[in-house]
């Protein structure tokens, strides 16, 4: 009996029943579960692949099909230049899919991103956003586009359940993408799809635990109606709620999103509407060594320094709406739209550390109280045609970003309680703030920060000798218009700045499964403000180019591929100059080799992974300390491999193991401070079995097996080293119903 998962492109065969019990048995014991199924060898009936389409979104392409393995797309999106595949892509791009994201049960864009070579996942500064440094750089989760849109997204935790695929794009890509939010997308962006309605009916039940008696409850229907199933509906609602492998440390996410897409001759619709709840109790925060002489050892890796008392609540309501119209054959116009309303209340309690060896430190009680506003979209046309022997690819595009932030917060630093790194001290009751706090009225949030981003961009991909040789060239008009207001007196400050970011890209393919690339590229990130002591203080700097270079190979043999570049990136850095005047005369530069792989090496081994190294330097810092020095939490290098295995014989059994290793990286910039490299194993398993003609999937993982105690980052806000511990041993189990 054969039974397709709706969800992805799978073939899975079932064992007997006795059989099935069996390797149920084995799990209780210690063994993992396994989902997905391959054909065998030595006499049993080679299945062929099921193909379901897994999306149908607002552009005729619709999403990159999986490569073989499933678990990297055959590429992705490039911004405006639109769906391509991999191949034919000037720049480095791993599309991550659904499969990959159910099958390691991840929680989150940070889970998924795990598995990227290129790749760590750190926090964003006083709360506890997920940040990802990419080639080194920092992209905030304010960063991540959704549909191709900035600022969507819940910016401080995204849940699994809201995407189809996780796309990394590595390199500047202000060009492509039109600059990010926050400045940040210097190293790369990621860019995550929405859900939409296969072409069969999906009835997806889950229900899964973790460690800490972490709960978790989703369900994901879609249907198509109408006249050649034109129209889709994709329902996804989720809970988690319990707590985590750390002590005492508790969360709570509640999340329903709903996709809609409709197909027409000429038209294409899709709609998004998601919100999302995610509320944290005794969540443990960063870790502040500033003025030490050398790093604390990592405590515990489940050990959990947060007060009884303190909170972060993020409540977010979200969506999009996108849509393509063909003018002809050739020529097509297409429009998006969305927004997001959050608000986020907090009370914290930061550690830091003032003894390395014994671990002492303080805590001081920071509460913060945010709303934002934000409203995005993009227009363009996109043409094709040839002139003599060359083909051209063309789009314009226009976009627009807009956010109104307001927001208050009440620090007590210097009103501070002993407590330590190994031994914290835990207070009952939530401190008064002192008549010395930096506070306004936490329940008066007034507007703090405006930012409206334009910009126009235009691009030509020329193909010419039959496919073989792609050039792109392009420019990106942006406008950058930033006002910050004081809290109390409102009294506002800002600039308003344009910048040309070019582009130019080439692909030469001198043989089938063979592509070679290179590109020059631009990033953009707003200047930076002068502070005190420099003597131009308050004064804003022009936006920051960054430039890249890049040149690269990908090898594609049929079911495994292979991708390695060489990149270098140089990024401004403001830096106090003669006569404590602050200007952007510094240089922060990283250059750097990926190798990466994704694919099937034989008929049931699957492989991704790589490693990628780093050279970071800053210059021109005017500061003997620093010169020359390396880059903040950056490592010279960090590698992945994560292998699935189906066990011959055993019929829908699969057994995966990752590895991640990261070097050594330095918490500030004069390289007095040098956190140790660490490494860390996972491992599981799926088994998928038929009960009642209805595909049952068990899943089991176990991440970080060893239960290593390690500092799993450094910094995540620019200029500022902090640690975060790494997670421990961490156990999750789930059931999966296709009924």
């Amino acid at each position: 009996m054969i039974l397709t998962s709706k969800y992805g492109s799978s073939t899975i065969k079932l064992l007997p029943k006795k059989a099935a019990i069996a390797v149920m048995l084995a799990f209780a014991a210690g063994t993992v579960f396994a989902q997905d199924a391959q054909s065998e060898k030595d006499g049993t009936v080679e299945l062929e692949e099921v193909k379901v389409s897994a999306s149908a979104d607002a552009n005729a392409k619709g999403l990159m099909k999986p490569y073989a393995g499933g678990q990297v797309a055959k590429g992705g999106r490039v911004g405006v230049l639109g769906n391509k595949d991999a191949m034919d892509t000037p720049f480095s791009i791993n599309a991550y899919t659904n499969a990959l994201i159910q099958n390691q049960q991840a929680r989150s864009v940070g889970d998924v991103l795990l598995n990227d070579p290129s790749v760590r996942v750190a926090r964003g500064f006083g709360n506890f956003q997920e940040s990802y440094f990419i080639r080194g750089f920092i992209l905030g989760s304010d960063s991540v586009t959704y549909n191709g849109l900035y600022g969507i997204l819940p910016r401080q935790y995204i849940a699994a359940e809201l995407f189809e695929r996780v796309e990394v794009l590595r390199g500047a890509s202000t060009f492509l993408n039109g600059i990010s939010p926050g400045g940040d997308g210097i190293g790369g962006s990621i860019s995550l799809l929405p859900k939409r309605a296969p072409n069969d009916p999906l009835n997806l039940f889950t229900a899964g635990w973790s460690s800490g008696n972490q709960q978790l409850y989703s369900a994901d229907v879609a249907r198509r109606f109408g006249p050649d199933d034109s129209a889709g509906v994709r329902l996804n609602v989720s809970r988690r709620d319990g707590g985590t492998a750390i002590h005492k440390e508790h969360a709570e996410v509640d999340l329903v999103s709903l996709g809609l897409d409709w197909r027409g001759e000429n038209l294409r619709l899709s709609a998004d509407l998601g919100y999302q709840d995610n509320k944290l109790r005794e969540t443990r925060t960063n870790v502040t060594i500033t003025g030490l002489a050398s790093v604390p050892r990592a405590p515990s890796s489940n050990s959990n320094w947060a007060q009884p008392w303190t909170f972060s609540n993020e409540r977010d309501t979200f969506g999009t709406l996108r849509g393509e119209y063909d003018l002809s054959s050739n020529v097509s116009a297409y429009f998006a739209g969305g927004f997001r309303e959050t608000k986020e209340v907090n009370s914290l309690a930061n550690l830091t550390v003032t003894d390395s060896t014994s671990g002492a430190g303080n805590m001081s009680r920071f509460d913060n109280s945010r709303e934002e506003s934000v409203a995005t979209g993009e227009v363009g046309l996109k043409s094709k045609f040839e002139t003599g022997e060359v083909a051209h690819d063309v789009v314009l595009n226009a976009n627009v970003y807009h956010a109104d932030r307001k927001g208050s917060y009440a620090w007590d630093f210097f009103n501070t309680f002993p407590t330590n790194l190994y031994v914290p001290v835990m207070y009952e009751q939530q401190p008064a703030f002192s008549a010395g706090a930096f506070q306004g009225n936490v329940n008066d949030r007034k507007k703090t920060n405006k930012t409206i981003l334009r910009s126009i961009a235009l691009a030509d991909t020329l193909s010419i000798l039959d496919n073989r040789l792609l050039l792109t060239l392009g420019a990106r008009q942006q406008q950058i218009n930033i006002t910050d207001y004081a809290w109390n007196t409102q009294a506002a400050t800002g600039y308003d700045r344009s910048q040309l970011s070019p582009m130019f890209a080439a692909v030469v393919k001198p043989w089938d499964g063979i592509s070679l690339y290179a590109n020059y590229i631009e990033g953009l990130s707003p200047g930076a403000t002068a502070q005190s002591p420099a003597v131009n203080i308050g004064q804003s700097l022009a936006p920051y180019d960054s430039k890249q270079k890049e040149v690269g190979a990908k090898f594609d043999f049929g079911k495994l591929r292979v991708t390695t570049a060489y990149f270098t990136t140089d990024k401004p850095l403001g830096v106090l100059g003669p006569g404590n005047i602050f200007s952007a005369r510094g240089e922060e530069d990283h250059q750097g080799v990926e190798l990466m792989t994704y694919g099937q090496l034989l008929s049931n081994l699957r492989v991704l992974g790589g490693v990628t190294w780093l050279d970071t330097k800053q210059r021109n810092t005017n500061n003997a300390a620093t010169e020359g020095n390396q880059a903040i939490g950056v490592p010279d290098r960090q590698a992945n491999l994560g292998v699935e295995w189906d066990v011959p014989g055993v019929y829908g059994f699969t057994l995966d193991a990752r590895v991640i290793a990261t070097g050594s990286v330095y918490a500030n910039a004069e390289n007095t401070l040098r956190v140790p490299g660490w490494s860390r194993l996972d491992i599981g398993a799926r088994y998928a079995t038929d009960i009642k003609g209805h595909l049952v999937t068990l899943r089991g993982r176990i991440d970080n097996v060893a239960d290593k105690d390690y500092w799993a980052s450094s910094g995540g806000f620019p200029g500022n080293g902090y640690l975060v511990l790494g997670a421990p041993r961490t156990v999750t189990v789930s059931a999966q119903l296709d009924f």
